[in-house]
Parts: structure tokens; sequence; C-alpha cells
């Protein structure tokens, strides 16, 4: 396609819904000549969330106008910015954001072989890039760099060193990247200002800078990472999107600081030239729209509700977000992201989190080998499950006079093995079947289905917590199970979660069949 177009039209390609572009004569002139090539770059801090993919939507139009373009993983500026990434983490959250950026883009049809990656590391380590560093530190002020990062360098009372040269370590990546012009949001405009101040003093071209406008969050303000409420993970189930848009600020005729308005503007019309409102036809049916300014225009005046426009919002970003999902359900992208985002409360030390933490559960799969009535007990039964050890274990429960015998007789299932043994009528239990259920009349049980492949003995964990180490034996007065207990759940798709994360075994995740919205005990 890109051979096709002229210099305006591939000018105009690049620049489309940027908030600004500071030196547009030289793009121009560059687009006469050959291919621009440009660089954006992403500080490998805290999970890429769905803002992300306004950046990647203008990596397409970069992609289509015939651009070189390179993708920078900043993780010598994610350790330098107030330590936002540990350096023990580094390297594996480059891994992450390697997989999930390609993850983006692969869901919106981006062709990577037309890409660059590169890792920061892999040349701001270099002799040269070390002296021009020291270079730079003696031309720029202590004023200019701190103005420089006020916008996107995290603001403390008493900063490092490390954040003042940040911005100067930005700047040089233009040179050493070789491109002709930098991307990135309008919060960096003030860094994209030192670099055309400074580079020429050390003999380097002055590049020009293309800026996006800043996407407001959830809440109306910017999203971040660091704050929850305000964005949408890219690894967020149907459910939390759900829950998230139906939160979203998004007033009746107020396009200001809207994000979810925004969204449509900067992601969806890019992408797809179009949009499609779907509302109930006594409210006058769906209707598609080719022209951003009409779904402003009309939300402007009412005629398109909020609830209709998270609705609709929510199926087109469940398109997007449902290739990454999908991704990221391997297990080893699920231990890649528990492992490059550690959950602070899996941490030792014996205070309240630790009480909590379920990896504290020696839950296990295990495979049914009998099933007999209590022989004192009518509503009980024993079965006898081998769950990776020598002998089978037995374990009595009440919950099997809801299921066929026939149902439980040699099937996979799940059970908690280090529960204090108990005696129920006369005989010990020595571990206890985990099931889905819902309470009514009838109530409804089902087992729960490890994955398709599974074995005796299979270690079952909550996702991020997969290093922790069970108890040999849960003290009963401490209350361990039950307080962990009451969030396990059945999602709306059918899967064990705690607390909305996922129980795994090494072979994927655990489900059940039909209990959608159920209780696990």
């Amino acid at each position: 396609m890109a051979d096709q177009l002229s210099p305006d039209e591939k000018f105009h390609l690049i620049t489309r819904n940027l908030q600004e572009v500071l030196g547009e004569e030289k793009v121009k002139q560059v687009l006469q000549e050959r291919e621009l090539r440009v660089y954006w770059g992403t500080a490998t801090t805290g999970k890429p969330h769905v803002a992300y993919f306004v950046p990647m939507s203008k990596i397409a139009d970069f992609l289509k106008a015939g651009c070189e373009v390179t993708i920078l993983f900043a993780d010598l500026h994610a350790y330098l910015d107030n330590m936002k990434a540990p350096w023990e983490l580094l390297e594996l959250r480059v891994k992450y954001y390697e997989q999930v950026i390609k993850a983006m883009l692969e869901s919106i049809g981006v062709p990577l072989d037309k890409l660059k990656f590169v890792k920061g590391t892999d040349f701001q380590l270099s002799r040269e890039y070390t002296l021009d560093v020291y270079r730079l530190s003696s031309m720029v002020t202590e004023h200019d760099a701190k103005k420089a990062g006020a916008e996107v360098v995290k603001q403390v009372e008493h900063p490092l060193l490390s954040g003042l040269l940040y911005p100067g370590l930005q700047a040089l990546d233009e040179e050493y990247l070789k491109v002709d012009a930098q991307f990135g949001g309008v919060d960096q405009r003030k860094i994209f200002t030192l670099a055309e101040k400074y580079l020429p003093s050390l003999g380097y071209a002055k590049r020009a800078h293309l800026m996006n406008p800043m996407v407001p969050g959830l809440t109306g303000t910017k999203m971040s990472s660091s704050e929850e409420e305000s964005k949408i993970d890219l690894l967020d189930s149907k459910e939390d999107v759900k829950k998230k848009l139906k939160k979203a600020f998004c007033e009746p005729g107020n396009i200001q600081n809207n994000g979810v308005l925004s969204f449509v503007k900067y992601v969806l019309f890019p992408l797809r030239g179009e949009f499609c409102i779907k509302r109930d036809p006594k409210w006058g049916g769906d209707k598609v729209y080719t022209v951003f300014e009409e779904v402003e225009k009309d939300f402007a005046e009412e005629m398109v509700h909020p609830g209709d426009l998270k609705s609709s919002v929510e199926v087109a970003l469940n398109e997007l977000l449902e290739p990454i999902r999908k991704k990221f359900g391997s297990p080893e992208l699920r231990k890649l992201t528990s492992n490059a985002y550690p959950d602070s409360s899996k941490t030792s030390g014996g205070g309240e989190d630790d009480d909590l933490a379920p990896s504290r559960l020696d839950i296990r799969v295990g495979k049914v080998i009998s099933v007999e009535k209590h022989p004192d007990a009518d509503s009980l039964y024993l079965e006898k499950i081998d769950v990776g050890e020598p002998e089978p274990r037995t374990v009595v429960s009440g919950l099997v006079a809801y299921i066929s015998q026939e149902e439980l007789q040699d099937r996979l299932v799940l059970v908690l093995c280090n529960l204090k043994p108990q005696k129920m009528r006369g005989i010990e239990s020595q571990a206890m079947l985990l099931c889905a259920s819902i309470e009514g009349e009838p109530r409804r049980v089902e087992p729960l289905d490890p994955p398709e492949g599974s074995s005796p003995g299979e270690k079952v964990f909550v996702e991020g917590y997969e290093s922790g180490k069970p108890d040999d034996r849960l003290n009963p007065k401490k209350k361990v199970w039950e307080k962990l207990q009451v969030d396990l759940k059945i999602s709306d798709e059918c899967a064990a979660q705690w607390k909305d994360k996922q129980l795994m075994t090494k072979l994927g995740q655990i489900t059940c069949k039909t209990l959608k919205g159920g209780n696990i005990s």
C-alpha cells in the first residue's frame, strides 16, 4: 500500500489523530527522499493496559505509510524512574512487555516482520553511549532535567539522581537508534524539547517529534498502570471489563474527559474505520458510524445513551483482548506474568497477608478409585482417591449425594490434602473433595475439572501464587481454609477462581461444566 501513496498522503497517515508535531517540515522533507524512520519507546514498568492500543494503532498507521519502525523496550529507564522496576526483575519485565506488545499488535493485524524490537540495555551500556551521557550531563542543568521529566518521571519529595538522568538518556536514544523522529504521548513534550535543544550541542541532528494525546482513563483522568480504577488491563476477564466499564465516568452529553468516547476515537476508528452502537430496536436499533465526529455529536446531543456506548465499546474491546487472553492462557506465559509481577502478599513474614495466601492450601489433582455409601450415614459417601501417594486417601463427603456414583468413578477431581484428618461417623476423612455448587432446591453440585491430560498428584495453584509452599497441615484454630474458601468462586465462564485469579495446574485452568457463579467447597 505504501508504494502507492504520495508523500503528502503518507504525511497525512503519519500525523492523523496526533495532538502535536514538532518538526513537520523535516518529516515532509524526509518523505520526499525516502521512508521515515521512527521509534516508540516504552519503559518496562507496570503492566500495559488498554490505553496502549492508542500507540499501537498509530504504529499501524506508520507501517501503512511505509515507515521503518523501531520499538524500544526501555528497561534501564524503568529502573532509573525511581526504581519502578527493581533491577532483579528488569529482564522478566522486558520479556513480558515483548510478549504482550506483540500480542496487541497481532490482535490488530500488524505484521511483526515489519518491526524492529530493541532492548535499551543492549546499547545503553556501551562505552560510546556512556561517554555521551557524561557529555550531556555536563551541559544540562538540574533545572532543565527536572523540568523535562516532570510529567513522566515519578515525582517524589526527595528525588533520586537517576530520575534526572532519565530525560537525557531518552534524548540520546534518538541518535543511537538512528531515527528521524520519536513518537510518544504529549506528556513527553518537555523531554522532546530537551532533546531538540541539546542533541545539536553534541553534534547530533535535531529530530522530529510526533505526539499522541493522553487518553482519559475510566475515572476521567489519565489512564495509569498505578491507578487500578482508571484502567482496564489487557488480561482482564470479560467480567472485569464489564464491571470496570460499568463504573467508568461517562455522563450523558459530556464529551470532556470521557475515556470511553476517547477509546472509540483513538483506537476503534483508526483500526476499523467504523463503529457500531448496539441498542434495543425500541430505541432505534443498531447504528453504524463511519465518522467519529457523528458519534461525538450524537452523544453530546444525548441521542446515544452512555449505557449503549459502554456496552458497544465492551463488545469491540473484548474482540481486541480475546487473542491476547488466549495467548497468555498458556502455562509458560502465565508463569512469566507471575514472575515479572510477583504478588506482594506472597512474601513471607507471618503477617496477615501471609495467613491468607492461597499457596498455603495443598490442592492436588486426584483420581477417584471407588465410591460407596457410608455404612452408618445415608447422606455420606466414602471415596478412595489417588492423590499421587503410595496409598489412596479416604475421603468422606456429603456432596457426593448430589452427584451420581457412576459420574465420579475413575474421573479426575480436585482434592484438598492438608486439612487435619477428622472422623465422620466413625470413619476418618483424610482429605476434602472440592466441588462447585449452587444452593437452592435442589442443590446443584458438580466436580471440578482439571485440564485434559492431568495426572493424580499434580499441584493445583492460584495464578500468581505458584511458587508458594503449602502448610504441612492447616491449623484448624487459625481457620485458614475457611477464610480462603470465601473467595473461591466459579466465574461466568465456568472457570474456578480465587479473588478473580485462575485456579491452575501446569497444563491450564480448572473449570466446571455448567455452574456459572457457583461457590467452591
